[in-house]
């Protein structure tokens, strides 16, 4: 009996009840986080450069034109207060010459917000962070905690476990049987558009598998390291009398760069802040519009099999 259902999934997998039960795992699973995967992946490939967007559109100083008497920071600090009352001033910031715009700090519970202020007026002339900066922070804090603080974090755990389970039951719907397997991994470029839609899920799904596996892992790992680090103390001890540095303490430490690909400098022999660094910091913003194409597949798959098919028969 086990001889045979290993030949039938050998030979055709298509035919096992599990696998059939595994597809429509798959497949609801696609369709329950399907739009997250594509926000989450999606940003995360952008994020992959965020210290250099954040280089790029660092602030700078304001110069303002004009002279007169600067004013005191007592006065400068009652204008704020005036232009913004539900904000208390935490601070302001003067510059190094008397046109230079004055950076001034306003809080409001957990929200900071620079702002410009003239030196001589006391007009508000904006954010002190340009567009692209606070735009870099924006997709951080989507990406991270889906713009919801911890909630959020937490949801983007359960994000990552079900992204784990999406690969792992990919995985097994991928085996096509040992006759054509090997046309699974390839993109057939010649065919009908339904035939192309499938062979570029398939392909992409099969060679960047890993990827999507190592991004659920440390994905979740973020989401909640003390849980993680829980595990990891459980698997080995910290000994008090021998603080020397743990294989898990390794892991840890890998599992948060691993996430945004940036290894340059990280002690890998001939990877350094370089070429090696640059070229792995492409390969995994390349690599992370794959889960979108692969949502967007997928989706076009099940519409044409599913949806249309049910649309039909509610007409009839």
């Amino acid at each position: 009996m086990a001889l045979r259902l290993r030949d039938r999934w050998l030979r055709y997998p298509q035919t096992l009840w599990v696998r059939r039960a595994i597809f429509q795992v798959h497949l609801w699973a696609g369709i329950g986080i399907g739009i997250y995967v594509f926000v989450v992946s999606a940003s995360g490939s952008v994020l992959v450069y965020r210290n250099e967007l954040y280089a790029h559109f660092s602030p700078k100083p304001l110069i303002v034109s004009g002279g007169g008497t600067p004013m005191s920071v007592e006065r400068l600090t009652e204008a704020a207060r005036r232009r913004y009352p539900t904000f208390d001033v935490g601070g302001v910031r003067t510059g190094e010459t008397p046109n230079h715009a004055l950076e001034v700090t306003l809080v409001r519970g957990d929200d900071r917000t620079l702002r410009f202020f003239h030196p001589f007026t006391g007009e508000d002339l904006g954010s002190v962070l340009p567009a692209g900066y606070r735009g870099t922070q924006w997709l951080l804090d989507l990406h991270d905690n889906l713009l919801n603080g911890t909630t959020g974090r937490r949801v983007n755990g359960a994000g990552a476990i079900a992204l784990m389970l999406l690969s792992v039951t990919g995985a097994i719907v991928w085996w096509p049987g040992i006759k054509t397997w090997r046309r699974s991994m390839s993109i057939d470029l010649r065919s009908g558009w339904k035939r192309l839609n499938w062979s570029l899920h398939s392909a992409l799904g099969f060679w960047c598998w890993a990827f999507m596996v190592m991004w659920a892992i440390t994905g979740a790992y973020l989401a909640f390291p003390q849980t993680f680090g829980a595990i990891f103390d459980y698997m080995e001890p910290f000994d008090e009398n021998n603080p020397a540095e743990r294989m898990v303490d390794q892991i840890q430490y890998w599992l948060g760069y691993l996430h945004f690909g940036r290894l340059g400098g990280r002690g890998i022999p001939g990877c350094g802040r370089g070429l090696c660094d640059a070229t792995t910091k492409l390969i995994w913003a390349a690599v992370g519009l794959v889960p979108p194409v692969l949502f967007v597949t997928g989706a076009v798959m099940w519409w044409n099999r599913v949806a249309i098919k049910r649309l039909r028969e509610s007409r009839l």
